[in-house]
């Protein structure tokens, strides 16, 4: 029966499914896990400034994490039903509204559900149906969730970066991407070479040009891919970036001085090293 699934006329499209299906969740995941934390901040404030009503009706408040309250329009409150649910097809259906109040359904949902079954797609294509594979998969998948809530919130939340690095450094503890010693030495220098860049931007400006949690993301891009391809990843998510925020001004779509968030061009430039980093690396002699 194993052997079955790991054909590839029955593996690929089961194995696409199934990340149609945890793009849905991602998009869970993109919608809710800010506004956790959020509420975990002021949870914490409240715990040290307020009364002891306010701290016990926080206390009291409904539950709201990943999996509770049931998904529902945002406008009229009407529960999405498990129909209305399924992956791509149902925004199809509902010709991207919903079905009470036809409010719009942004087209987001589908994109996201669509980029997480190409993902798998790339993955198996690239490295098989097989433990590479599916890690591969795991490694973008989150990249993927990482590019939507830094571009909403600018945040990178300590829930998946940190997570995300030792789940690299255990995959290559295997040996699936590179050896151990180059995936420690990777978290290590990926963190610390934007921490350089940091507080060196610090001392002469007085400005923050990023955020620690991009330190952590290309700690886990290093962790899963290798010290040797964060030149690679550095020079392209830079370039990249300036580029966009160049644009953007221009076209009057970011004002001189607004912050622009950096995660999603690392994790562009992470998903592009995965599977093309090691000729990159080659390049400049590494």
């Amino acid at each position: 029966m194993l052997e079955v699934f790991q054909t590839p006329e029955f593996g690929i499209p089961l194995a696409v499914f199934v990340a149609l299906m945890l793009g849905s969740f991602g998009n869970v995941v993109i919608h809710r896990l800010p506004i956790m934390m959020e509420r975990e901040w002021r949870a914490q404030a409240a715990g040290l400034t307020a009364s002891a009503e306010t701290a016990e009706e926080a206390v009291a408040s409904p539950r709201y994490n990943l999996m509770v309250p049931r998904s529902a329009c945002p406008k009229c409150s009407r529960p999405i039903s498990a129909l209305e649910n399924v992956p791509i097809i149902s925004w199809l259906m509902l010709r991207g509204k919903c079905a009470g109040c036809k409010t719009p359904i942004s087209a987001r949902y589908p994109l996201v559900e669509l980029a997480a079954g190409g993902l798998m797609l790339a993955s198996v294509l690239s490295f098989g149906l097989t433990a590479k594979g599916l890690a591969a998969f795991g490694f973008l998948y989150a990249l993927l969730i990482l590019t939507f809530i830094d571009a909403d919130t600018q945040l990178l939340p300590d829930q998946i970066t940190l997570p995300l690095v030792w789940a690299g450094l255990i995959v290559n503890a295997f040996g699936l991407f590179v050896p151990l010693s180059t995936a420690l030495w990777g978290a290590v220098a990926g963190y610390l070479s934007l921490w350089t860049v940091y507080w060196a931007f610090k001392l002469l400006t007085g400005k923050e040009g990023m955020g620690y949690g991009d330190f952590k993301l290309l700690a886990a891009i290093g962790a899963w891919l290798g010290w040797t391809v964060l030149p690679t990843v550095i020079l392209f998510a830079s370039i990249v970036g300036a580029a966009v925020g160049i644009f953007m001004m221009a076209s009057g779509k970011l004002a001189r001085g607004v912050p622009m968030p950096f995660g999603p061009f690392l994790a562009a430039a992470g998903g592009l090293a995965l599977f093309f980093g090691t000729q990159a690396a080659r390049l400049y002699g590494v």
